[in-house]
């Protein structure tokens, strides 16, 4: 298990590094997951996202947002997983989506969704490395 300081840590890797992660939202149906890159501010997650679905879905509802690393070659692995409620900002002024990222679809959205970390766990282990 990881300490939340490098939970943190390995988030803010993740969103330098690859920005991409999954976010998990509860539905009548069943629980969706759903791809997305993010960024960080002020240790919230932040995706840009458009109208529809997931942000009807997702904005006032408690989430999960997990992001992880698979090393193959050095038999290392980490997971971070972040919970917390998620806001919907529906009017984002400039400042707003100068700071969120540009989702990487044909027609990116203007609302921006941002989730607290209300809880913040994660684990690494180890696994035979590839050969």
């Amino acid at each position: 298990m990881l300490d939340t300081p490098e939970c943190r840590q390995l988030l803010a890797v993740a969103a330098r590094d690859t920005g991409f992660g999954r976010i998990g939202i509860p539905t009548d149906q069943a629980p969706l997951v759903v791809p997305v890159n993010f960024e960080l501010h002020d240790h919230h997650v932040v995706v840009r996202v458009g109208p529809g679905f997931l942000a009807d879905s997702a904005g006032d509802r408690l989430v999960a947002f997990e992001v992880d690393h698979v090393d193959t070659a050095a038999g290392v692995a980490w997971s971070v997983l972040v919970r917390g409620l998620a806001t919907l900002i529906g009017d984002p002024t400039g400042r707003d989506l100068a700071g969120a990222p540009h989702p990487l679809v044909p027609e990116p959205g203007q609302l921006i969704l941002t989730i607290r970390p209300d809880v913040v766990t994660g684990r690494r282990f180890e696994f035979p490395p590839a050969a």
